[in-house]
């Protein structure tokens, strides 16, 4: 398949890593700018000799370019509507178990709600967020009590990639038998940056020191 990623962090990374071997992956765009407490996908993307966007900007992929599968791990920008028609298929790896904690921010909220358990799931992308059809999710245990939102995050780094590798491996079973959202019986959740302020000591990596998030 011809394979474009968009993202930043470790986990694009190790997706690249992947992409590349399994697949022709066309070009990198990056989350920019950049957080410096992940390694670097713009550098990965360099060093490989894979495509790059340098503007991080999804849009200034060639239009002549044919997408079959478009993935998103952590890219901060919502994609619109014109972008998802040029794709054959475009998804998106999200830190949560949906339809629970769409939007920004879902481990900190998972851990200030008190959770037990918290997920990944990877998902079509609709014109909404992070509301599309569902291709598959894990489930894991976290501890509100002695966790950080860095422990949980390094956890789902690894259980995202487990759950990257088991839906690529049967992407066309997956995207053929997606599960809408709708079809669930949990209860929609939604967090904004505007509901930020009321995250209190969870705002962070750690509640007592750390001033940047996930």
């Amino acid at each position: 398949m011809n394979v474009i990623l968009l993202g930043k962090g470790t986990l694009a990374i190790r997706a690249a890593e992947w992409l590349r071997t399994n697949h022709k992956l066309l070009c990198i765009v990056p989350d920019t700018p950049e957080p410096h407490w992940t390694n670097s996908l713009k550098e990965w993307s360099v060093n490989n000799n894979i495509p790059l966007i340098e503007s991080g900007d999804y849009r200034d992929i060639n239009k002549s370019i044919k997408i079959d599968l478009a993935i998103s791990i952590f890219y901060g920008t919502i994609i619109k509507q014109d972008f998802i028609n040029r794709c054959k298929n475009i998804i998106n790896l999200h830190n949560a178990p949906l339809p629970k904690y769409r939007g920004v921010k879902p481990i900190n909220w998972a851990l200030k709600n008190n959770e037990e358990y918290h997920g990944v799931t990877i998902h079509k992308i609709h014109a909404g967020i992070d509301n599309g059809d569902i291709l598959g999710k894990i489930v894991y245990p976290i501890y509100p009590e002695i966790e950080e939102v860095r422990d949980v995050y390094n956890k789902s780094l690894e259980y995202g990639f487990l759950l990257f590798m088991d839906v690529m491996t049967k992407i066309d079973y997956c995207l053929k038998y997606a599960r809408s959202q709708d079809s669930l019986s949990e209860t929609p959740t939604y967090y904004s940056s505007k509901d930020d302020i009321h995250l209190e000591d969870r705002a962070n990596f750690t509640r007592n020191h750390g001033n940047k998030d996930i």
